[in-house]
């Protein structure tokens, strides 16, 4: 695997919200340095987007797939 398990931490917090059913989200984040090793650092050229969005139906048709 590229990274180790100290570039990446994972939180998890949980509660009950609005509605009275429990939810949880999760916080994944990854050490800027292991980034820039791969090619993937925010400051890089390569990291920003350079066109558009796919349309509504292409994100609507992967979470379909996805279930």
């Amino acid at each position: 695997m590229p990274l180790s398990e100290d570039d990446i931490r994972v939180d998890l917090a949980c509660g009950v919200g609005a509605d009275g059913h429990w939810h949880g989200w999760f916080g994944v984040r990854v050490d800027a340095e292991a980034l820039r090793r791969l090619g993937l650092h925010p400051d890089q050229p390569s990291a920003a987007v350079t066109g558009p969005s796919p349309p509504g139906w292409w994100h609507a048709a992967a979470e379909r797939q996805a279930r």
